[in-house]
């Protein structure tokens, strides 16, 4: 079977790699084997199937990993899937702590690869929970009711700044850290600022 070429734009990941380089080179050279087209994406390598994002890799300090882009739909058969939070809809990684990992489930990722190719083709799509559905932390509701205008931004916001700001705000756990956050944000959902604009 022919592999895809690299793509030169991405070198510099696997050059600068300290830690993972086997690992990383291997998980290249198994997703290029794939068919799949290697371009650099949040400055990863990411793998496409006609433009569509397949799967990328990414390294961490305890591990390295395959994200599957919609790794909710595939059929995780060997129990391999990884749903890094709770808040994670649609994403799924494979990670790894050692070369032989990799070498071991070779076959088994390049089914998951094709696999998640099956799924592009087919369009088949995430079913995401809708903003309304995740939690508004109480220091944040109390704010909401408090100052029309807040209320009036927030929900004037893009769906995807208001789940950021709500998981922002519902993370900690100690009310006091959690209102601190909801006060240091105020003036940017006044303007209609995003969490990170």
């Amino acid at each position: 079977m022919s592999k895809s070429v690299e793509n030169p734009k991405v070198d510099f990941f696997f050059d600068k790699a300290d830690k993972w380089q086997q690992e990383l080179n291997l998980m290249r050279t198994i997703s290029l084997e794939c068919q799949l087209t290697e371009e650099l994406k949040w400055g990863v390598p990411c793998y496409t199937f006609q433009n569509a994002n397949i799967v990328l890799i990414h390294s961490f300090k305890e591990y390295c990993a395959f994200l599957f882009f919609k790794g909710a739909l595939l059929k995780d058969t060997d129990s391999i899937l990884i749903q890094q939070s709770e808040n994670v809809q649609a994403a799924r990684q494979i990670r790894f702590t050692n070369l032989q990992e990799i070498i071991d489930l070779k076959a088994v990722l390049k089914t998951y690869i094709y696999q998640a190719v099956e799924v592009e083709k087919a369009g088949l799509k995430v079913e995401l929970k809708k903003t309304s559905e995740f939690e508004v932390a109480e220091e944040f509701q109390k704010k909401l009711d408090e100052m029309p205008n807040l209320q009036k931004a927030f929900y004037a916001l893009t769906p995807g700044r208001q789940r950021a700001y709500l998981l922002h705000f519902s993370q900690p756990k100690q009310s006091k850290t959690r209102e601190s956050r909801v006060e240091k944000n105020i003036s940017n959902i006044l303007d209609g600022k995003g969490l990170n604009d």
